[in-house]
């Protein structure tokens, strides 16, 4: 939290100097508004990966086994700490910087800038970097378009609220079954699947990673078009 709050400090001091605004720029209020961006992109994210699961699953005929050593103090250390992760992450990329790039160069370019700095981020917090061209390329894909997606949002809503609720689902949602660290595979393990050739592992890899967030993208602009949110 120490460097959560460290943050904001600069955030704030960054707003003031450079734009003569504050902290109310992030969307934290009102509170009733924030709660609202923040829930429906946790339940939609939710949803969307749970589609993106089933569809994955049949196609890869996954084999799934119950872990037998649940237990709810794990899922709930695991929610704190992809929360503040998640929190962490917005308030660098989809936080007063973004802000200040959309007010300088405008939404569009801030908004590919992000998604551009948020794709290279994960070629080092996956310890993808100097991994080959082809897994480098994935990452930045699928991480860069979903970076895209939310500072998208967090323009489009001028709120950091929806794109932390979609962060935090996503990243909370694959620790029930992925081998994740330092939380995963909490409920399931997928223990068996079937042998796919290379070309149909790479479209089920770009249908998965990608397809979250178009679907993302799509139900973002279908609220905004017809002012949900």
């Amino acid at each position: 939290m120490v460097g959560i709050l460290v943050i904001l400090a600069i955030s704030w001091l960054l707003l003031h100097f450079l734009q003569n605004k504050n902290l109310s720029i992030l969307g934290f209020l009102p509170v009733k508004t924030a709660l609202a961006h923040f829930s429906i992109g946790f339940i939609l994210i939710i949803l969307i990966r749970f589609i993106f699961l089933f569809i994955e699953s049949e196609l890869k005929s996954f084999e799934w086994t119950l872990n037998p050593d649940f237990k709810m103090e794990a899922v709930l250390a695991s929610f704190w700490y992809h929360f503040k992760s998640a929190l962490t992450e917005e308030l660098v990329f989809r936080g007063a910087i973004l802000y200040i790039l959309i007010e300088r160069i405008g939404a569009k370019r801030a908004t590919v800038i992000s998604a551009i700095i948020f794709g290279i981020y994960h070629w080092f917090s996956f310890g993808m970097f100097g991994s080959g061209v082809v897994p480098m390329a994935y990452v930045f894909l699928i991480t860069g378009f979903v970076g895209y997606v939310w500072a998208y949002t967090y323009e489009k809503t001028t709120s950091i609220m929806m794109p932390f609720g979609f962060h935090l689902a996503a990243n909370f949602f694959l620790t029930f079954y992925l081998p994740n660290q330092p939380y995963g595979e909490l409920l399931y393990t997928i223990s068996g699947m079937a042998e796919l050739g290379e070309w149909s592992q790479l479209f089920i890899s770009l249908l998965v990673g990608l397809g979250p967030s178009i679907l993302m993208l799509i139900c973002v602009k279908f609220m905004l078009a017809r002012k949900l949110i």
